[in-house]
């Protein structure tokens, strides 16, 4: 392995600086002082938080690519925070939501599969060497890999690296793209949730089975509500990470037992130990809403979980590198392109069915951001909201290898391959 050139190559003190990074934000953000509050009106705390990680990682500070912490948190902190944030589930009041949230969800998968070729036959056009190469380097070929990405996740975004043979500068090109332009569209989400009351008034939208949702999460939340004490806090730390001892367990077992006896559900991302990992841990916490567990939350289990969701949010920031844009701008104009195809349909749709902004967000982010970043949008419109972004984000997994081969073949033809 290659020795780093960060300043600061010991992940402990990487996690200090973003630790310190996270208390600096919420501590400005929940200041009186009128500049700070000025500032954030304009300026969403999770931008930030995604932001100045990824400063940290551009100017040398740190260096992404020999870090583990975001494995360790995407492996052991995501995990456990699903369980918590699904504890104290309301199943009837999400399924009360009505189809609209799954016709958004569809209308994304099916805006990034058809973005893609779009975005390379008008490409074509203007710039043909930005979408040229053949063999491994075949620039369709790298895309693949975005869009297993903004369809399901890291685990789909490898397959689709494999199936495509995909050449490693090329990939390391597509993972800049995928990174900032899932970014970039996150910050105009977040912006959309602090909107979202202005927009859904213009576009006329029912929100009437949100808003009973949002109130019914509120007075279980006032019922149970209580100061937390020491035993509460270690049984909710005994939940989420028991829970993700299991998962791991159980995904050690599965995965490697169907890639070795059905791998033909490999394309499904169904061999993939991350993804039951993900599927599992939500599971768990699906199954421990109907128990008294669910009286967790009035101990705080979701502001545990968002502790240590913010913590994986900052170390996902950290491997953006903004000098990337430099070095193959053509393909960030073609992710540009690819991102507005798909925000551009999902407007359209919503319009059409009198969508809230909160079902095209969420069915936007529990594609392009997938598990990490689908609940934390949802928490961007209420708290209540995000097991909504983790049981979509969950669903993306299921479909996001076989939604990316069909977008690859389809960048094949637009490519002329």
């Amino acid at each position: 392995m290659q020795e780093s050139q960060a300043l600061l190559t010991n992940d402990a003190a990487v996690l200090g600086l973003l630790a310190v990074t996270l208390g600096v934000i919420f501590y400005t953000a929940s200041s009186d002082n009128p500049h700070f509050k000025k500032f954030y009106r304009y300026v969403p705390v999770l931008l930030l938080c995604y932001f100045i990680p990824s400063l940290y990682n551009t100017f040398g500070i740190v260096d992404a690519e020999q870090s583990r912490l975001y494995f360790v948190s995407s492996r052991y902190l995501l995990p456990a925070t699903l369980v918590l944030l699904t504890l104290s589930i309301d199943l009837q009041g999400i399924i009360r939501l009505g189809p609209k949230a799954l016709i958004m969800f569809a209308t994304g998968t099916v805006g990034i599969i058809i973005g893609g070729p779009i975005a390379i036959f008008v490409f074509s056009f203007i710039s043909p060497d930005t979408v040229g190469g053949v063999g491994p380097d075949a620039v369709w070929r790298g895309l693949t890999t975005v869009a297993g990405s903004w369809i399901g996740g890291g685990a789909n975004q490898a397959a689709m690296k494999e199936v495509f043979d995909v050449g490693d500068d090329l990939f390391s090109a597509m993972i800049a793209v995928d990174v900032l332009i899932a970014n970039l569209w996150l910050a105009v989400l977040l912006f959309m949730a602090a909107e979202s009351s202005k927009i859904d008034a213009r576009l006329g939208a029912d929100t009437t089975a949100l808003d009973d949702l949002k109130r019914r999460v509120t007075e279980f939340h006032e019922k149970h509500a209580r100061i937390a004490s020491m035993p509460d806090i270690m049984i909710i730390v005994a939940v989420g990470f028991g829970v993700t001892g299991l998962s791991h367990v159980l995904a050690d077992q599965i995965a490697p037992w169907i890639e070795a006896n059905a791998p033909v559900l490999t394309r499904f991302s169904l061999s993939s130990q991350f993804f039951w990992l993900v599927v599992i841990a939500t599971t768990g916490g699906l199954m421990l809403s109907f128990t008294r567990a669910r009286e967790l939350e009035g101990a705080g289990a979701s502001k545990i979980a968002t502790v240590m969701l913010y913590i994986l949010i900052a170390s996902i920031g950290m491997s953006m590198d903004i000098g990337a844009v430099l070095e193959r701008p053509g393909l960030f104009g073609v992710g540009l392109l690819w991102i507005g195809i798909h925000a551009g349909l999902l407007l359209v749709v919503a319009r059409m069915i009198k969508a809230p902004t909160f079902y095209l967000a969420v069915g936007s982010q529990a594609n392009v951001g997938g598990a990490a970043s689908a609940p934390v949008v949802a928490s961007a419109f209420h708290p209540s909201l995000a097991p909504v972004g983790v049981l979509l984000a969950v669903l993306g997994y299921a479909i996001g290898t076989y939604g990316a081969w069909l977008c690859g073949q389809l960048m094949r033809v637009a490519a002329g391959g």
